[in-house]
This record gives structure tokens, sequence and C-alpha cells, in this order.
């Protein structure tokens, strides 16, 4: 068996690569390695249990929440919340574990369960491979040590946790909304109730779509990966922006009130400026991944701001800004993490602030976005081919060469291998999207010649 954990957890098909059976041994196995530190005398382990809307989150929240209590941890159970809500409450309640049912922005057939440790933060990958361990140990005969009586976890259901993530998010807002329309876009996912709930409360004035989540709607046509019904709404509406997240509501992609779309890259840059005024920006320094569009870096680079850029993964950025005390880092896709106010990305906090940099200054997101040019991105996947070859490849790294020389300092290229297809991913960004459509596809040529 390969390994279970992924780049954000355990994902798969619910009910055939995701079982019942997998949920609730995994939840035993992370009970025990998650909250033996919690079991010593006077003290029981806790977890909070929450999940996005799929109709499997419900026989898959069944799951996990016997296998904690029958690992002697009190679950208390929050119900439909983002995974930052999650994360959240993990901390402020003082809880030893966190779980979390969403498969994100995936369709709906997924799910996914993702543990956060003590303080709601995400698992270093020892942690994983340790519940794995636990897990494999004891899917292969080893029985589990099993409380009884008075010992078995209780479950309880926690309803206070939706008003408490929201007051914790308006506590974190500089400003209020007041004299702002905003369309939100809930994707009919996690934050369909506090979303709104918080917009409303800072003063906006909210017109909701994606937001009547009936468990087999999530994603479907909506949120941060089908941006065109919140674009027309936008429009239709006279609205100053619009938010979209994605299922568990991690993540927040931007549209202004023209319709464009306003990225993470743009978002982060608006947010960077922000907090730089207000003197939170620690080092002046925000955290990005590699595939950050180069206007954002050229942009950062003319307000003064240095960039620290990471492999693809909000993960990677996390570990960042935790070694070095950045207050600010994310994603392309919209994967925001303000450090001081949440321990992962958090797509309701990042709308929220975006909004209030909108009515703070008075100034359009258009305008705030304009601070960076996105440059031309050009994205090409060449199959079938040894991508373990990528960086010792004479003929692709002289092709590179030529390439950056052609491009100069307007431009760029990068090689990534796919973690997990055979495949090699060439992107190409100049100031022209034609150029960067004949170099990209001149590259690909070359990786399919030299590792086929």
């Amino acid at each position: 068996m390969g390994r279970l954990f992924g780049t954000d957890g355990v994902r798969g098909v619910a009910n055939a690569d995701l079982t019942a059976e997998l949920a609730l041994g995994l939840s035993v196995a992370a009970a025990h390695v998650l909250a033996e530190a919690g079991t010593f005398e006077g003290h029981r382990p806790t977890a909070v249990v929450g999940r996005d809307p799929r109709a499997s989150g419900e026989f898959l929240e069944a799951a996990v929440v016997a296998g904690l209590a029958s690992a002697g941890v009190d679950v208390m159970r929050v119900g439909v919340l983002p995974t930052p809500a999650v994360a959240y409450l993990t901390g402020a309640l003082g809880a030893d574990l966190g779980v979390m049912l969403s498969a994100s922005h995936n369709a709906m057939p997924d799910n996914g369960i993702k543990f956060f440790a003590r303080g709601g933060h995400k698992l270093a990958d020892e942690l994983e491979d340790r519940i794995e361990a636990v897990y494999d140990q004891h899917r292969t005969g080893e029985p589990w040590d099993r409380p009884t009586g008075a010992g078995v976890g209780r479950v309880a259901d926690y309803k206070e946790g939706f008003d408490q993530y929201v007051t914790h998010l308006l506590s974190v807002l500089p400003n209020r909304l007041d004299g702002l329309k905003i369309v939100l876009d809930e994707a009919h996912g996690a934050a369909s109730g506090v979303s709104p709930a918080a917009f409303q409360q800072a003063g906006a004035e909210v017109i909701t779509i994606g937001a009547t989540p009936d468990g087999l709607n999530i994603n479907d046509g909506c949120g941060s990966t089908h941006l065109e019904m919140l674009k027309a709404a936008v429009v239709e509406h006279g609205a100053d922006l619009g938010i979209a997240h994605d299922g568990d509501a991690d993540r927040c992609l931007a549209v202004d009130h023209t319709g464009a779309e306003v990225d993470g890259d743009q978002i982060l840059a608006v947010l960077a400026l922000a907090m730089r005024e207000a003197g939170t920006l620690r080092g002046d320094t925000v955290v990005a991944t590699v595939m950050s569009n180069l206007g954002f870096k050229l942009a950062m680079e003319r307000e003064g701001l240095q960039l620290v850029q990471t492999a693809v993964g909000d993960r990677y950025v996390l570990e960042s800004m935790k070694e070095h005390d950045y207050a600010l880092g994310g994603e392309q896709s919209g994967h925001v993490i303000v450090m001081d106010h949440a321990t992962t990305g958090d797509g309701t906090l990042t709308g929220l602030l975006l909004a209030a940099r909108v009515a703070a200054t008075g100034r359009s997101l258009a305008e705030l976005a304009g601070v960076m040019e996105r440059l031309p991105q050009v994205l090409i996947n060449v199959k079938d081919v040894d991508k373990s070859r990528v960086k010792t490849s004479a003929e692709l790294g002289a092709a590179v060469a030529e390439a950056e020389r052609t491009l100069g300092t307007t431009g760029r290229v990068l090689l990534r291998p796919s973690g997990t297809e055979p495949l090699v991913r060439v992107m190409v960004e100049a100031a022209d999207i034609e150029q960067a459509r004949a170099v990209a596809g001149q590259l690909a040529d070359v990786v399919k010649s030299a590792l086929g």
C-alpha cells in the first residue's frame, strides 16, 4: 500500500477509496499519536470534528467520531464549518487534535480527512508517518488498547463554534465594510453560513450565490474554480467586488466591479501593502511559491518588499513562514495565510481583509489590484517522459538557458516534474503571450526528445 497521506490529508472517492473503515482506523491511530500527550491524570483528551456539506461527510463523520471516542477521546462535533474554522476552534478550545472532513475544491464524489495537531496546526510529515505506521500496525492484526467503562470518550455537539468563529473573524478586521456591496459565491460549501454572516455583521450589503448546499452540489459550476457565475452577478448587481471560496473555504479569489478576476497573487500584493502600512508585515517580506506570476515578483521589488519563494503547496509556504516568523504568504490559487490570525489558509478572513482595504482606501479593487500586472503565462504538460532526468539532461539544460536568454528580464522558465504522474510541466512567462507560447512550445518539444 502506498502512502495514504497526500499533500493535504487523505483524499479519495468516498466509500470507494475513502471508506468508513479507513476513516475509523485512521482516527483511532491519530488519537494514539496526537492525543497521547494529553492523557495524563486529571485530563481527558479532546478533539474538534467538522466537515463540509458533502453527503458522504455524514457517514465519514460518524466513523471518525466513533474511532476517536473508542480511543478515549472526548469529541466536540462542530458540524458544517470551514477548514480554517476547525483549525481555529482546535486552538481556541485547547483541544488535543482537530479533524476536518472535506475534499476542498474537488468534485462531490470525493472526500478527505485532514488532521490538526494541538493549537490547530497542520501536521508535519513525521506526524503523518507515525499515524500511518500505527494504523498499519493494527490493520495487520495487532489489537488496539481499548478503554472501557468511564474511559470511553463522550460525544457532544458544540453549537457555539459558528458564532465563536464569526466573532474571531470580526475581531481581526481593521475597519468596517459599511457602504460596500459584495457578492459572495460560497461554492455550496462549508462557508455557506459563516461567510455571509461575517460580511453582513461587518456592515456590507451582501448578495449570495452558491450558498444553498444540499450535499450533492458542492463546487458544481460555482466557487473559486468556476468564477463565471460570480463575474456575471457582480456586474448584474453593480457590486463593488465579488468573493469566491472553494468547498472548504480555505481559498479566496475575487472579482472586481468590472467582472475581472483578481487572483491570489494580486490579493497577496494588495494585503502586503496594507500590512506594511499598518506595520504588521514583519521583515517587509511576503512568502509565495515558484508558480507565482513574475508580475507579482516585479511588483514586490518595485514596492521595496522582499519575496521568499517556496516549492508549490501551501504547506511549504506555511513552513517558511513559521521558520522565519513571516506574517503573510500564499499561493496564486487563493490560499492566503495571515499568520497573526490563522494557522492555515482562510478564505473568509482573506475576503474580509481585502474588502476592508477597499473600504478604508475608497479605491476600487481594480485600482488596488493594479499594483501588479499579470504577465502572460503558458503551461504545457508533457506526458510519458522520464521526469527524473529534468535536472541532469544536458540537452534540456541548454534549451532552458537559451530560452532564458531570449526572454531576458521580462520573462522566465520553470520546469516541474509532476509528483504523481510521468509528466513534466513546462511553464513560460513573457511580456507577450505569443512569445510565451512559442518558447513554451519549443521547450516542450525538447522535453519530449530529450526525456522521452
